[in-house]
């Protein structure tokens, strides 16, 4: 299971960690865009990098669906990741293949909820990501939640949540998809440690 998983790195800042990641052949390379992230990039500058055989992501709060479609256009994006409230009108209107919504179980006392919520998203997003806390992202540390591998899950699903080389394991034990690494393989917020990348993609793929 775990070869099969696909890649996300999250949260790049540099033109030089992004090739890093496009050397490392990474599935997807995620942009914040939230004002309030140490990780914020403008969509002029990623616009201006170039892009190989990776989807681009890109990560939006607080934006309406014009504000989202401009940066999307003028950065180049494949996806469009939401850490917001949007409802599933807002990711309709973006269009189903373009979205990934992003929940959080931990916001959740029984399963059941965080399942009947899924079930409204179904038909409104391509992806789900699940992260730890409960809301917004980049809090460093694994999903606390007992229940998750019980939840019926009607999507193929990334999971975030402080991710790195010793902890990849648990993406293979809930089934996901695959991972979105973030602070897991950073030397400080926004600033990639390439070594730890490259550990984690290597123990991803099966390379020992």
């Amino acid at each position: 299971m775990i070869r099969q998983m696909k890649i996300k790195v999250c949260g790049l800042t540099s033109l030089e960690d992004l090739r890093v990641c496009q050397e490392l052949g990474v599935d997807m390379t995620g942009f914040i865009f939230h004002p309030a992230s140490p990780r914020r990039v403008s969509a002029d500058l990623v616009g201006s990098w170039p892009k190989k055989n990776e989807s681009r992501v890109g990560v939006f709060v607080d934006f309406s669906v014009e504000q989202v479609i401009k940066i999307m256009d003028t950065a180049g994006l494949d996806l469009i990741q939401l850490h917001g409230g949007q409802n599933v009108s807002f990711c309709l209107t973006l269009g189903k293949k373009r979205v990934i919504k992003v929940f959080w179980p931990e916001r959740y006392g029984y399963f059941q909820y965080f399942e009947r919520e899924l079930a409204d998203y179904r038909e409104a997003c391509t992806y789900f990501l699940f992260d730890a806390g409960k809301n917004l992202g980049g809090h460093g540390r694994r999903i606390e939640c007992a229940w998750l591998k019980k939840a019926d899950v009607p999507l193929r699903f990334l999971l975030a949540g402080g991710l790195g080389q010793d902890n990849l394991h648990l993406a293979a034990e809930l089934g996901a998809w695959g991972v979105d690494l973030n602070s897991g393989v950073e030397i400080s917020p926004g600033r990639k440690d390439h070594e730890k990348i490259k550990r984690a993609v290597e123990k991803l793929r099966g390379i020992k």
